[in-house]
């Protein structure tokens, strides 16, 4: 068992502290690794002394155990004082070898004794009950892989160290096996479960071409697949490094509690000294000296945002540190990305129009073009198309927020928005307008095609609105979030819709990614606190922008380092949770501060106006209340937001009617 005083758990000045024990002697080390062993030795020879007073009437057995108890007990705690010294830190435990030390002096063999055994043993249950707020990392880093089964020259397969993997070697996965690397599905077939990355243990089905991801179990099935990103550049090494990071980054309460326990420490030191000096009451000095350990205000905060990051790691919610989950929980403003956020992302033509006649042909100039863009309505545009005639395409230019103008087989083609039209000054007769605005009033995005200036085909595509998301908005609103405000580079009669049929406050179309964060800066002018919510590539300027930039992690997302919180698999129900969590963790925090300086002034004021409270006391509650914010902060790992949430088995078969739709 490592040192495990509250000084300890400081992740700097704990680090220090544990190194100078390692420098120091092998005495030192191994008295500091037995202290699980001494506590229980010492708990013996209290038991023993008290029996040797009271069964045999033999005051020299019950002195003598407790002298021993002490002796035993407050070694591996003048230790850790000294090489806490040694770093220039006034430990809690220098103030507990100060007062064994000057209970021994004034034959307070009782107190002393009792004192070093709550002490250790009150810092043995600490370290067993902060083990749990960390169980979901432990859960994380145990699931990952150590080795991987790689296809070899002559076509067997062995088994090598996971870290030998390198981007391209084949590898084989077996039922029950973790998959090794991030790569994709050459042969076989099988169901996996992905709770480790998405947070969902409903299995996936996994095909040849499908994607799979380090960390995730195949529960049936055999399956060959190529590395194709490999040790910490996986999508769950990433994982695992965010959280770490997130666990490791203090918030300004922690800082607060840093630079307050510093000063603290020795003040109480002091305070000791003082009320010497006036009283000369050596007992009521060193009993001050136990009473004002900041023992359970060092802990309380840290073991509060420990616990609700883990949370959020169990939940598929990566919160990016504990400044995040400060900054979250005063959000009043979410804005929205629409495509791929509120809606499933899988546009499809609902609704078209040709003008003239050759449709063919037409078809033909639309796919050549489209197939030079990778945006998701050209995406829509070919898959309606489907097998057509292509034709080279030259001099192709991205209209940016508008389309593509680009020469094929001698014609000049635009494709994109009104916006795109009014450019290349395309004549659209009444007709025309009032289908346009027909189409937008259906809630469709629109896909304008002219030739030399003609205008030959519109198109109206269309998403889906992602189950759930209704309920999902009422849930933040509940949580006080005051502005739902939609922002999209669809035509204004598409967001309309989705607006309206979800309840949002504002929402705006036709704008660029540069006009989404100009309204972002504005909302912050007028002081609100804004998230902005979108898949993190498009939308990375707003994301950054935003107070808090929240993506829609896919597994693959870039947008798991460019963002403050990511909701795996692109899962918008657990945006409530995460809202719902920081504010639990917040409460949690305060509730933790309150208890520990509650604590320590109910001790002090019963030491100075009542005749009860002594050392041994003293120690007794000052341990009891580090116990109680740790248990208050492990609470968090069972927070879950009530109301109903949508079933994962339910989103995917409800998406998947979508689609087909």
């Amino acid at each position: 068992m490592e040192s495990i005083s509250v000084i300890d758990k400081h992740p700097i000045l704990g680090l220090s502290i544990n190194n100078k024990i390692l420098e120091g002697s092998k005495m030192q080390r191994y008295i500091v690794g037995k202290k699980n062993q001494i506590t229980l030795i010492s708990a013996l020879l209290i038991v023993f002394g008290f029996f040797g007073r009271f069964a045999l009437e033999s005051l020299v057995i019950f002195n003598w155990s407790l002298v021993i108890a002490s002796i035993l007990g407050v070694a591996p705690i003048a230790i850790q004082a000294y090489q806490a010294f040694k770093v220039r830190v006034i430990s809690i435990d220098i103030l507990v070898t100060i007062a064994v030390i000057g209970a021994l002096m004034i034959q307070n063999y009782e107190e002393s004794a009792i004192v070093t055994f709550l002490f250790l043993f009150g810092s043995y249950l600490e370290q067993r009950t902060l083990n749990k707020t960390r169980s979901a990392i432990k859960e994380l880093t145990e699931l990952v892989p150590e080795s991987a089964l790689k296809q070899m020259e002559n076509g067997n397969f062995e088994e090598i160290d996971v870290d030998e993997v390198d981007e391209g070697d084949i590898l084989l996965v077996k039922t029950g096996a973790k998959v090794p690397v991030d790569g994709t599905v050459l042969f076989g077939e099988g169901h996996i479960n992905e709770s480790s990355i998405t947070g969902e243990s409903v299995p996936v089905s996994k095909t040849i071409d499908s994607e799979v991801f380090a960390g995730s179990i195949l529960e049936n099935g055999t399956m060959q697949i190529r590395a194709d990103r490999v040790g910490e550049d996986t999508t769950f090494g990433k994982i695992i490094e965010l959280v770490e990071e997130a666990q490791d980054s203090k918030s300004e309460a922690e800082r607060f509690i840093d630079r307050f326990s510093k000063y603290y420490t020795p003040a109480v030191l002091i305070l000791g000294v003082i009320v010497w000096l006036f009283s000369r009451d050596i007992e009521l000095a060193i009993t001050i000296l136990v009473l004002g350990c900041p023992g359970a205000l060092v802990i309380g905060v840290p073991v509060s945002n420990v616990a609700g990051i883990g949370n959020g790691a169990r939940h598929g919610v990566l919160l990016k540190g504990s400044e995040v989950i400060n900054d979250f929980r005063k959000v009043d403003t979410i804005v929205f990305d629409k495509t791929g956020t509120l809606t499933v992302g899988n546009l499809e033509v609902a609704e078209k129009i040709f003008y003239g006649k050759n449709t063919e042909e037409v078809l033909g100039l639309l796919a050549s073009v489209e197939r030079e863009s990778d945006h998701p309505l050209a995406n829509a545009v070919l898959q309606y198309i489907g097998e057509t005639n292509f034709s080279t395409v030259k001099e192709t230019e991205v209209v940016k927020g508008g389309g593509i103008v680009a020469k094929v087989n001698g014609h000049r083609i635009a494709v994109g928005n009104e916006a795109l039209m009014e450019k290349e000054n395309v004549a659209r007769n009444e007709k025309a307008k009032k289908d346009i605005k027909r189409f937008e009033s259906n809630g469709n995005s629109l896909v304008l095609t002219a030739i030399d200036g003609q205008l030959k085909a519109l198109m109206g595509i269309r998403d889906q609105i992602r189950p759930g998301v209704k309920q999902d908005l009422q849930k933040l609103k509940n949580l006080g979030v005051k502005n739902l405000v939609v922002l999209s580079g669809d035509n204004q009669g598409t967001v309309d819709l989705v607006a309206r049929e979800l309840g949002l406050t504002e929402a705006h179309g036709h704008m660029l990614p540069d006009e989404k964060s100009a309204y972002i800066e504005k909302l912050q002018a007028k002081g609100q606190i804004v998230a902005f919510v979108g898949d993190g590539v498009n939308d990375s300027p707003s994301l950054a922008l935003a107070d808090i930039g929240i993506a829609m992690g896919s597994g693959t997302d870039v947008a798991i380092e460019t963002s403050d919180v990511v909701l795996m698999n692109a899962d918008f129900s657990r945006l409530p949770h995460a809202l719902g969590l920081t504010k639990a963790t917040a409460r949690n925090m305060k509730q933790n501060i309150s208890i520990a300086i509650g604590v320590v002034l109910v001790l002090l004021a019963s030491l100075l106006f009542s005749k009860w409270m002594n050392m041994s006391i003293g120690m007794l509650v000052h341990e009891a209340s580090i116990l109680i914010v740790i248990l208050n902060g492990m609470r968090l790992l069972r927070y879950h937001l009530g109301g109903k949430r949508v079933k994962p088995e339910e989103r995917v078969k409800a998406e998947k009617l979508a689609k087909a739709a």
